[in-house]
């Protein structure tokens, strides 16, 4: 059986990178407990101080597939390039190379819009992809 995981980023701003990747993976915020109408009531019902309430937030996949992604507050920022990176994969193996460029061509500009920044482009041994930078400054493709 596999091991379940999730992926997990050092943030300076919690919630506005984890609103960057939930529109990079087609993500949503992740719902608060049965039972709570926000993560703040839980937070409050769970004795945890208000100035501490950003320090973790997450983002899920809608259909419950991709695994959950976590972002904690750290307060040094980004230094190094990663040595671990995430690649977003927009179709699936198959798909004809036009359509596969339109599809990252789409992802890359709503990635953009939402704060990206494009780095490099590559064209190796038949595969594309487009390196870019998030908010904060972390490396990812788009294939």
């Amino acid at each position: 059986m596999a091991i379940p995981f999730q992926v997990t980023f050092d943030a300076n701003d919690t919630h506005a990178l984890a609103r960057f990747w939930a529109t990079a993976l087609d993500y949503i915020p992740e719902p608060p407990p049965s039972g709570y109408a926000t993560w703040e009531v839980w937070a409050g019902e769970q004795g945890i101080p208000e100035e501490f309430w950003d320090t973790y937030y997450a983002v899920v996949d809608p259909d419950g597939v991709g695994p959950r992604v976590l972002f904690q507050k750290v307060p040094e920022s980004k230094a190094a390039k990663n040595r671990v990176h995430l690649d977003l994969h927009v179709a699936p193996r198959g798909t004809p190379p036009e359509e596969r460029a339109r599809l990252r061509e789409e992802r890359v500009a709503r990635c953009v819009a939402a704060g990206a920044v494009e780095i490099a482009r590559h064209d190796e041994m038949g595969q594309e992809w487009v390196v870019l930078r998030d908010p904060e400054g972390n490396e990812f493709c788009v294939a």
